[in-house]
């Protein structure tokens, strides 16, 4: 059953037209969605520090954002007035938030970027992988390693930095190491940073998001659904945990490289296309916790 409008005043009295605000109650069943996916962030927000009140002022900014740029009628201009009726923002702070610049961070940082672009030419281009897509040994310097070498990795990628410059900080995050040949290694099979706070937070917005996006147009559009499924269940002994974390990291790993390797010939092979451009993000997540008491054994 639809959900329609109610307006709320005390009885008797005939408020003007701009103080009527719309009461829409939403399903319960999203209030609970809600509740349960915003429990994470504000774990994550109260170890960081982010109170209640700094984030609700945020949450009033992305607020004005979305609506002033998704919920158009027509493409017409949107009113002040207009968008604090949707989102119940008061007209003062949608006045002031519409002229603030925000900060979409709808692309990974430039560093972050490029070190992505780094490790997928590192595993799915010659002469720096092997067939399988495991990463090969580098020598450093061009000068023992000659193509197969970190700095002509680094060169096919970007001219405008220094491989010595790369490294170093990929040795700090521990990405990379080197060995006592001089050799560059590759720690993990794709940019996740084992330090570095910045760096995971900037994976944690593009992931989290993509992540939200597709879920949030299956739960709303008519349109054909992204693909997402999971696995679950809450009776396992911590025994059978470890071995399905151990085969979901492996297999995991596996298939994220064949379709990088993919990815990357058709994206060679996309260059002289003049089509519009489209970006993807393909994720795979394991996670456990204790099951609820009432859950074992179900």
């Amino acid at each position: 059953m639809e959900n329609f409008p109610t307006f709320a005043y005390n009885a008797g009295y005939s408020p003007p037209v701009r103080s009527i605000r719309m009461q829409i109650t939403p399903p319960q069943s999203l209030i609970q969605a809600l509740k349960r996916v915003m429990r994470p962030m504000v774990r994550l927000m109260l170890r960081k520090g982010i109170t209640y009140t700094y984030f609700a002022d945020l949450l009033k900014g992305i607020f004005v954002e979305i609506a002033d740029s998704e919920f158009k009628i027509d493409d017409k201009p949107q009113s002040d007035s207009r968008i604090s009726l949707l989102t119940g923002v008061h007209r003062k702070d949608v006045r002031r938030l519409r002229h603030q610049s925000l900060a979409h961070g709808s692309d990974l940082p430039e560093a972050i970027s490029l070190g992505a672009q780094l490790v997928s030419t590192w595993t799915n281009q010659a002469p720096f992988c092997l067939p399988d897509g495991r990463p090969s040994p580098l020598a450093r310097l061009a000068s023992a390693g000659g193509d197969a070498s970190f700095e002509n990795l680094v060169a096919c990628v970007s001219k405008d930095i220094r491989a010595r410059v790369v490294l170093d900080e990929w040795l700090r995050i521990g990405v990379a190491t080197l060995d006592d040949q001089d050799q560059v290694h590759l720690c993990v099979n794709a940019f996740v940073p084992r330090g570095g706070f910045d760096e995971k937070a900037a994976y944690f917005a593009h992931n989290v998001h993509d992540h939200a996006c597709a879920a949030v147009h299956n739960l709303t559009s008519e349109g054909p659904a992204f693909f997402e499924r999971s696995v679950h269940y809450d009776a396992l002994a911590p025994a059978s945990v470890v071995q399905l974390r151990e085969q979901t990291s492996r297999k995991g790993m596996e298939l994220l490289l064949a379709l990088n390797q993919q990815a990357g010939d058709f994206e060679r092979a996309d260059a002289g296309s003049e089509e519009p451009r489209q970006r993807i993000t393909v994720g795979l997540f394991f996670y456990t916790e204790a099951s609820d008491d009432s859950d074992s054994g179900s």
